[in-house]
């Protein structure tokens, strides 16, 4: 996101509250050689290892971090940013053990009067680092900061759109990081694509049965933010989340897969927040609380896929 803010115009200042010494070589490499090999920074992106000075003057700043650091990373900026500074996030996930959506975190952090905003779609790093044609959209309670994120954003290869519905985007991000673990077992069992459009189709659902729930509205979830982020997720291996579920099939527990991964598989934590959830609003997930019984329960995948086709029959409508 640094990169295509740079490339659309904007100076970018890359900071951090933790792996320090990543951005400490980045200043020295301008590029992120851990996980960006090859991909240099334009001259109007430097990485910045003080947080202090990264912040120094800022008035719009994006928090990338997974959903269990957003609370820690926004209490630490929060002392350092401006009367005017507006805030924005492409955190996806429900906070573990609070429920808490993503937009609930920032109130609590930072108040309810600050212009904020959500970035979420369908959107693997590596492609947007790589300049591919993207879209996301951006939810904010600030119609101007709203569209003046969509304009910073969008460029050649890149296009935004707004919303006003905070539920539905973060709704989205929230869900399909457990049913993309889902999917990637299922195909690394050998089920096939009758099996694997099932688990989507009926895994989107379970995410608008949740959003719903919650107040979303359905179109924002049927949108980039819910139906097409699950989809690139469950579908293409760039997803840490799909290879999450390959490992688990073809044998390995959590931790020797996030070993194998190296990177933050956000599922692995969503699916316990979001049987959390459900369960407290008591709502029907049957996929979503088959993959934490695998997480978390010692249940097989094959075991898990018996339990969802042994269902009781009903209405595709329920």
């Amino acid at each position: 996101m640094a990169l295509q803010l740079a490339r659309s115009g904007s100076n970018v200042r890359l900071g951090g509250v933790v792996e320090i010494d990543l951005l400490e070589g980045m200043v020295t490499d301008c590029e992120n050689v851990r996980y960006l090999p090859g991909i240099k920074f334009p001259d109007n992106l430097v990485a910045c290892p003080d947080l202090a000075k990264c912040l120094d003057g800022v008035r719009d700043i994006l928090v990338v971090v997974p959903s269990h650091g957003l609370r820690d990373t926004l209490t630490k900026a929060l002392p350092l940013l401006g009367a005017d500074s507006r805030v924005c996030w492409a955190t996806k996930g429900f906070e573990l053990h609070s429920g808490k959506l993503p937009h609930q975190v920032a109130a609590e952090v930072l108040g309810e009067d600050r212009p904020v905003a959500v970035l979420s779609g369908p959107t693997f790093a590596k492609e947007v680092a790589e300049g591919l044609p993207t879209a996301m959209t951006i939810a904010s309670n600030n119609e101007a900061f709203g569209q003046a994120l969509a304009a910073m954003l969008s460029g050649e290869n890149f296009r935004a759109y707004t919303a006003d519905d905070f539920i539905g985007v973060e709704v989205g991000g929230a869900i399909k990081n457990v049913l993309a673990i889902g999917a990637g077992m299922c195909d690394g069992l050998g089920f096939g694509a009758n099996a694997r459009i099932a688990l989507i189709t009926r895994g989107l659902v379970e995410l608008m049965r949740l959003g719903v729930a919650l107040g979303a509205k359905n179109e924002t979830m049927m949108g980039l933010a819910g139906m097409g982020d699950l989809v690139l997720t469950c579908t293409d291996d760039l997803s840490r989340n799909r290879r999450m579920g390959l490992a688990l099939a073809s044998g390995m527990t959590v931790e020797e897969a996030k070993v194998e991964i190296q990177q933050v598989v956000e599922g692995v934590l969503a699916a316990e927040a979001v049987k959390e959830v459900a369960d407290k609003l008591d709502i029907e997930m049957p996929i979503c609380h088959q993959v934490y019984r695998i997480l978390y329960e010692g249940a097989s995948p094959r075991e898990a896929v018996g339990a969802l086709m042994g269902r009781e029959l009903k209405s595709e409508q329920e």
